[in-house]
């Protein structure tokens, strides 16, 4: 069954009214002027976009440059419409233009955004087991005192040794067969998915604390990246979610698998310190000069063939999101995401960035993926630990495994608002009303 948009046409032609009469303001009030200074803004929204991609992909000094050039190329947009004594248009034109964009993002407002996961109450806890990395996220079991505050709750702690090489699989087992009733990590994501894994098996509650890095898990669980501890309420005002766990070539992960160019963004060195701009910064190249091996991809009923990049993810991620950096709308929806991606150019992995929709795109879901290449051994990046992997790597979601306790009080639990398509706008504001719904198209 199609999903539906709940049908809000006013809202629509409120939208198309507001952005048709900012547009004309500009061109009653600055007569023959408005060409000129319409290339103006749109040369200083060039500049500040080519700025902030310079200044997310660079370093030193370079980045400074770009990070001036963010400032400087609206503020000399504004120069220029004021000494032309239209900055009153401008903002005008801009009130109205925030008028249109409110109005279209309420006319598209979807029912079939994800509502939060169902919550279940909480079950008693008696002896907690939690496994914590010192190293993890530059030291935040140290920094926020983790340990201290766990051992407060009457949680038992384990520390993994530094500079050791401890297989917390089998820690996490051990701690189950002394009677632990909950297994919680605060490290990565990596190690937690070690741990989800042996929770989801053993059948124990598993608890999130985000002392990692990037803390994508924590994210779309709704918990509080900014202060771990935290996460640590819900030992004595927790409830209960029941979210699904991914499994790759065997080994577990809670967020994604990335092959192609994705894996070899996540061998680079630099990509554990600071992922976001690691892979904004290699990842043009590495698409665009992409010498791995060819991939293929058996999605369901789909095929995706020759993707430079593939990334198959535990749910999938937003439509606006090609590069896992994004959140996940829930974690319980039983299908595996996956998006291949396959570009000739930068300025196309550039405009990936900036669409929703592209060619260069391959979207699809499913509860298993078969990943094939041509060749016996591949890269491959598990919830950002680089790997290496047997050809063919199959790739399985375990719907609902895996029981979280997460605190009821959470900073994350918000709905997702849509994404403004003028098109879809201007479809619902100049279409007859069909009496409340309408497919999407």
């Amino acid at each position: 069954m199609e999903p539906t948009v709940r049908s809000r046409p006013w809202q629509a032609r409120l939208s198309l009214a507001a952005a048709a009469v900012a547009v004309l303001t500009l061109g009653v009030f600055a007569g023959l002027r408005t060409l000129a200074l319409v290339g103006v803004a749109i040369a200083g929204l060039v500049m500040t976009g080519a700025a902030i991609w310079w200044a997310l992909t660079r370093r030193g000094l370079l980045r400074t440059l770009a990070v001036l050039l963010a400032l400087a190329a609206p503020a000399w947009v504004l120069v220029m419409f004021t000494r032309a004594h239209l900055a009153w248009v401008v903002a005008l034109s801009g009130a109205l233009w925030l008028v249109a964009v409110a109005a279209g993002r309420a006319a598209l407002a979807r029912d079939d955004v994800p509502a939060p996961m169902p919550e279940l109450p909480a079950p008693g806890i008696r002896h907690p087991v939690l496994i914590m990395n010192p190293r993890s996220g530059g030291g935040k079991v140290g920094r926020f005192a983790l340990q201290e505050r766990a051992e407060a709750l009457g949680a038992q702690v384990l520390i993994l040794e530094r500079g050791g090489d401890t297989d917390v699989a089998a820690l996490a087992r051990t701690a189950v067969a002394e009677g632990a009733d909950l297994l919680g990590v605060a490290g990565g994501d990596g190690t937690q998915a070690l741990v989800a894994d042996v929770a989801a098996t053993l059948g124990v509650p598993f608890l999130v604390i985000p002392a990692g890095t990037r803390n994508h898990f924590a994210l779309d669980l709704g918990l509080d990246r900014e202060d771990p501890a935290k996460a640590l309420d819900a030992l004595h005002d927790g409830v209960e979610l029941h979210v699904d766990l991914g499994r790759a070539g065997g080994r577990p992960f809670v967020n994604n698998v990335s092959l192609g160019a994705y894996a070899e963004v996540v061998q680079s060195p630099s990509y554990r310190d600071d992922k976001t701009r690691t892979t904004l910064g290699l990842l043009p190249d590495l698409l665009t000069g992409h010498q791995g091996a060819h991939l293929s991809a058996r999605v369901g009923e789909v095929t995706i063939a020759d993707p430079q990049a593939l990334l198959v993810s535990n749910n999938p991620y937003g439509t606006g999101d090609f590069a896992g950096l994004g959140r996940r709308g829930r974690l319980d929806g039983g299908e595996l995401g996956v998006v291949g991606v396959h570009v000739t150019g930068a300025v196309r992995v550039v405009g990936l960035l900036r669409t929703r929709k592209s060619t260069e795109l391959t979207r699809a879901a499913a509860r298993d993926v078969v990943v094939d290449a041509d060749r016996a051994w591949i890269p491959v990046g598990i919830d950002g630990e680089a790997v290496r992997l047997p050809v063919p790597v199959r790739c399985e979601l375990r719907p609902r495994a895996l029981r979280v306790i997460v605190p009821r009080q959470r900073p994350g639990l918000r709905r997702v608002r849509p994404p403004l398509d003028w098109r879809r706008v201007a479809g619902l504001g100049l279409a007859r009303s069909t009496g409340g719904h309408h497919r999407r198209p």
